[in-house]
């Protein structure tokens, strides 16, 4: 019930995840307002943003229960009288040097048939700063012509916001290699390979997008990076070679620029910090 009142996949995955600790947590308890702070409590170690998210939930499910005549008004709002925890300052992320992007490119061997494929999961998320999800989702059909430039034409996002990402030259050239490979024609753009090196009919999954960049990341000596750092990775790239940050909320798929000032931490330039040069 509460899984089907949110549109978003990632956002259902993240809503599961927080109902299934929550009910662990409560075991056979009725759940209660001081429960809930008890439980907020207990997740003090995750981050601000992730402990929101599973209170998020909890809302949603007060409010499908409420409509739905299980819970009373009253109860609902007791329920859902739980402060989100405030979250000071911007987290800086993690992204990649230009040098450091060529390097994790590099590792794929390209030779083969899983090397042409992770080659592309990886081009696409630091060349077009896609979502994980976006990727793995990703038909061959999107791949079109615009304005005479290649695309991916009318991609749906987070919020079931549309955009369009142009593709760059290198980014189609591994499209180009591994769908002549894979004999792909349409449907979805990346599968599954087998380890014998088949194409399986099994679409990617987001998961295991996150494998690829995470196995090719420890390759080059970079630990806990994921498919999102690489998102960030291509707007500070295209940011640092003098990106429009209009343009790049665009990119994105970000709804105001504010957003993608506070992605991108503009304000703050960690490679030539103020305190370098304070003569001490």
């Amino acid at each position: 019930m509460v899984l089907d009142a949110v549109a978003s996949p990632h956002s259902k995955r993240n809503y599961a995840r927080a109902l299934d600790d929550l009910f662990a947590f409560c075991a056979s308890q009725p759940l209660s307002r001081e429960l809930l702070m008890e439980w907020r409590a207990g997740m003090e170690a995750l981050s601000p943003s992730t402990i929101n998210v599973r209170l998020s939930a909890v809302r949603k499910m007060v409010g499908e229960a409420r409509r739905a005549g299980m819970i009373g008004q009253e109860q609902a709002a007791s329920l859902t009288d739980i402060p989100n925890i405030s979250q000071n300052g911007v987290r800086l992320g993690n992204w990649l040097t230009r040098e450091q992007a060529k390097e994790l490119l590099a590792v794929p061997d390209r030779s083969t048939l899983k090397g042409k494929r992770d080659y592309v999961i990886l081009a696409l998320l630091v060349g077009c700063a896609l979502r994980r999800n976006e990727l793995a989702g990703l038909d061959v059909e999107t791949i079109q012509q615009r304005e005479g430039r290649w695309v991916l034409a009318d991609l749906e996002g987070k919020g079931r916001r549309i955009r369009t990402v142009a593709i760059p030259i290198w980014v189609k050239q591994g499209i180009n290699a591994w769908m002549t490979a894979a004999g792909i024609e349409d449907g979805r753009l990346l599968r599954s390979v087998s380890k014998s090196g088949k194409i399986n009919r099994e679409t990617l999954s987001d998961w295991a997008v996150w494998s690829v960049v995470e196995q090719s990341s420890k390759q080059i000596g970079i630990e806990h990076f994921g498919a999102q750092d690489l998102r960030r990775t291509c707007a500070k790239l295209c940011r640092k070679s003098g990106g429009d940050l209009e343009q790049i909320k665009f990119l994105l798929g970000h709804s105001s620029i504010q957003t993608t000032e506070r992605y991108l931490v503009s304000e703050q330039d960690i490679e030539i910090a103020v305190n370098d040069n304070l003569g001490l």
